[in-house]
């Protein structure tokens, strides 16, 4: 599980919890003090990774947001930012996430930050929000660990390629030097295995689980988990793969619009 910086849970509640992989999904704010504090706690708390969130120095034009004048409900606060004055979205006449994020993030962000993070923590840092060649061999010159490929769901900027589209690229320019993980746009377990078809470590999923939690709660969430696992299952079946080790490129074609799996007998 990813953690955002902004979740309404704090670190230390969803670590006691129980078991499980955690990484802690950082926005680098202006007071870096304040940003060595959350990566200290979330190291602390157990989690495994700090995923640096690369492609929001300036929060995208959410017009949905902004025509809502989104805010939190009183109920709800950033809980990791709480004692901090930093804890409430508040009303405004535009969106109040953008407002936040004007106020608070660091817009000059830049890859020296991912060498400054080194300094700060022994955790591994996986740069999110990667879509091209040159992003990565960028990331892994500046130490990153990792690469998310990610577009933030589709939200930060009109016209971005589809994660799925972007991965083999990415991959390739690693060349096996960090994993390559990601998000976005996964709705069955056929991507998914597109997604290690193609060179993913692995991948996360957001909306699926948004969705099932509000149906359901728990039990949805664990539904839709196994869901994807078991249609994962019968894909690598029908397509004569007994592991994931046996999921190749040759298991899919990609040079249409969206890739395709081809079954095996």
């Amino acid at each position: 599980m990813t953690l955002s910086s902004y979740a309404n849970s704090s670190v230390e509640e969803v670590a006691s919890t129980g078991s499980g992989i955690r990484f802690f999904q950082l926005y680098v704010h202006k007071d870096r003090n304040l940003v060595a504090q959350l990566v200290r706690r979330a190291e602390r708390a157990g989690f495994k990774a700090i995923a640096l969130t690369a492609d929001t120095p300036r929060l995208g034009r959410r017009e949905a947001d902004i025509k809502n004048r989104f805010t939190l409900p009183p109920y709800l606060t950033l809980k990791n930012f709480e004692g901090l004055d930093l804890g409430k979205i508040v009303k405004t006449d535009d969106s109040g996430l953008a407002s936040y994020g004007a106020n608070q993030i660091d817009q000059s962000l830049s890859w020296k930050d991912v060498k400054w993070l080194q300094t700060i923590t022994s955790l591994p840092i996986l740069v999110k929000g990667v879509l091209t060649a040159e992003d990565t061999k960028l990331a892994i010159e500046a130490g990153a660990a990792g690469i998310i490929v990610s577009n933030h769901g589709a939200r930060q900027l009109d016209y971005v390629p589809a994660t799925i589209m972007a991965l083999e690229e990415v991959v390739k320019a690693a060349q096996g030097k960090v994993p390559v993980f990601l998000d976005g746009g996964v709705r069955r377990g056929t991507d998914v295995f597109k997604a290690l078809a193609l060179g993913a470590s692995g991948i996360f999923i957001g909306r699926p689980v948004v969705f099932a939690l509000a149906v359901d709660g728990e039990a949805g969430v664990r539904k839709v988990l196994q869901m994807l696992h078991d249609e994962l299952e019968l894909t690598m079946a029908l397509s004569g793969c007994r592991s994931l080790k046996e999921i190749t490129r040759n298991h899919v074609v990609a040079d249409w619009d969206h890739p395709r799996v081809l079954p095996r007998l």
